[in-house]
């Protein structure tokens, strides 16, 4: 966040201006991400040259000619062209002697194996990773933190105008519309306050002649009908149409990140449940969240679970519908799964949609958790070959006169351990009434239960875990039944039952869970 020191009136130390030195390392490395375009040429002159703001409103400053490094990505998507520009590119580079790094990736054949994603989509990710692996390795090189590095890129006042369109005609949200940020961690964009046609002008009075992308006339692509179809007429209507739009990014992205910084609390206050593509949250707390706030845990939460994702506003208004509906599902872009189900919110990606499921078990009811037997630890491998593996859970009533308990026992003997019988009224559980439930999920970090058999001592779940020879790969699989989201176990499917929960003399009523 911009503090307003930072952006109306703070402009460094004089040392800091000197130096160039400010929150990142004295001398951590600065790549620039050079295209061989126009903008991209500008910003590899004015870092070699001349003065750079590279510090969020500290003040423009030389940076140290040791501390550059180009990068260079060539998408392959021209391919007489792509070899030129990257010819280009290590020929400027050389001209001012700075290092220059050219990575080739096949963007045209990673789009498509991308499930949809489109070739922008694509080439953004490859160049920022790409910025990324090198900015980490010239960190270490220099004994420095990756955090210390600058990531530049040559972003203007135009493409400003534009990415502000093209997420108006998307429906974006206020992240969206407040277009480009100035920062964003360890990537800055310097130029931000110039136009393309300055920058040209510039470079023309240094007798640098830019290359020109020839798919920049391709109106198939949306930043270029925007650039071609909207801008003008709106320059035509508002000469200062660009100072105009660029004050009122600044304006949103101010706000954005102060609403951003609620919003990242308040998802961490709510959450249930999180892994590897998938977050579970309390629904229940979240419908009572103010909805600006409430939005954006939304989408901060499925972008955790699917960092590609591409939301629109529609796709976070329809989840908090199902909240305030209490029931329901969708599918968002990128095949993201979100369930409302009785007061917890799932949101699942693709590729946690192979792995244990977690939500209510209804008593009565069954509950399918994945394609595998999730207690794949046990010795017949044939249980791997079961399409699904579900957890059933019923009720019934204990016959006069009769041994509970050794029933218990050797209802558990017989059914190997995946099935058990416990006391209805320790879990929380009534016959009579129609929401009677469960939770089941993964184990989590810290949890402790007290096992059946060890006369009431606690145990942590890891530790039961491994005593029963789970290797540490498989126990995310195992299915832990609780009394509710972060309640108490009272069964981990198919080892042990907790000592809490036991079927006693005096139980009238059993749960039977079993795993199939």
């Amino acid at each position: 966040m911009t503090s307003v020191a930072r952006r109306f009136g703070h402009q460094g130390s004089p040392f800091e201006r000197a130096s160039g030195v400010g929150s990142a390392a004295h001398g951590a490395p600065v790549v620039l991400m050079v295209s061989g375009g126009a903008d991209s040429s500008a910003l590899l002159l004015f870092a070699a040259t001349s003065t750079l703001d590279i510090e969020d409103g500290r003040g423009n400053a030389r940076i140290g000619r040791e501390r550059l490094h180009v990068l260079h990505v060539n998408h392959h998507a021209r391919p007489i062209d792509a070899e030129e520009d990257e010819e280009f590119v290590r020929e400027l580079a050389a001209r001012f002697g700075i290092p220059c790094t050219v990575v080739s990736r096949d963007v045209p054949a990673l789009a498509a194996q991308s499930h949809g994603r489109s070739f922008e989509d694509v080439a953004r990710d490859v160049r920022y990773e790409a910025a990324m692996e090198l900015a980490n390795r010239l960190s270490a090189e220099a004994g420095l933190k990756p955090g210390d590095a600058r990531i530049l890129t040559a972003h203007t006042a135009d493409d400003r105008v534009e990415t502000f369109f093209m997420n108006a005609l998307r429906g974006s949200g206020p992240s969206g519309l407040s277009s480009i940020p100035r920062r964003r961690n360890r990537i800055v964009r310097p130029l931000l306050d110039r136009t393309h046609e300055e920058l040209c002008e510039v470079l023309r009075m240094h007798g640098i002649i830019w290359r020109e992308d020839s798919t920049n006339t391709d109106e198939r692509f949306l930043r270029n009908y925007v650039r071609q179809e909207l801008v003008p007429p709106a320059k035509a209507r508002n000469p200062k149409l660009v100072e105009a739009l660029s004050s009122t990014c600044d304006l949103l992205g101010d706000e954005d990140s102060y609403l951003t910084g609620l919003a990242q609390q308040a998802l961490r206050r709510l959450s249930i449940e999180a892994g590897d593509g998938y977050r579970l949250l309390d629904a229940a707390a979240l419908s009572l969240e103010d909805v600006a706030i409430a939005r954006r845990v939304v989408r901060q939460a499925i972008l955790a679970a699917e960092p590609a994702a591409r939301l629109e506003a529609r796709h976070v208004n329809r989840v908090l519908e199902l909240v305030a509906e209490g029931a329901g599902s969708l599918t968002t872009p990128l095949g993201v799964d979100v369930a409302a189900d009785r007061g917890v919110l799932i949101i699942r990606a693709r590729r946690a949609q192979e792995a244990l499921a977690s939500g209510w078990l209804s008593v009565p009811g069954r509950l399918v958790l994945g394609p595998l037997v999730p207690n794949a630890f046990l010795e017949d491998e044939r249980e791997l070959e079961s399409p699904h593996a579900t957890l059933e859970a019923r009720f019934q009533r204990t016959a006069h006169a009769s041994d509970v308990v050794a029933a218990a026992r050797t209802f558990g003997v017989e059914q190997e351990g995946r099935a058990v019988m416990l006391d209805a009224d320790a879990c929380g559980l009534s016959p009579k009434d129609p929401g009677a439930r469960l939770w089941v999920g993964p184990p989590e970090a810290g949890e402790v239960l007290c096992p059946l058999g060890m006369d009431g001592r606690s145990k942590r779940l890891s530790d039961l875990l491994a005593d029963a020879g789970v290797p540490a790969r498989e126990r995310a699989r195992v299915p832990v039944v609780r009394r509710a989201p972060k309640g108490e176990i009272v069964w981990v499917a198919g080892i042990r039952a907790d000592e809490r929960v036991r079927v006693t003399s005096a139980t009238a009523t059993l749960v039977l869970l079993t795993l199939g």
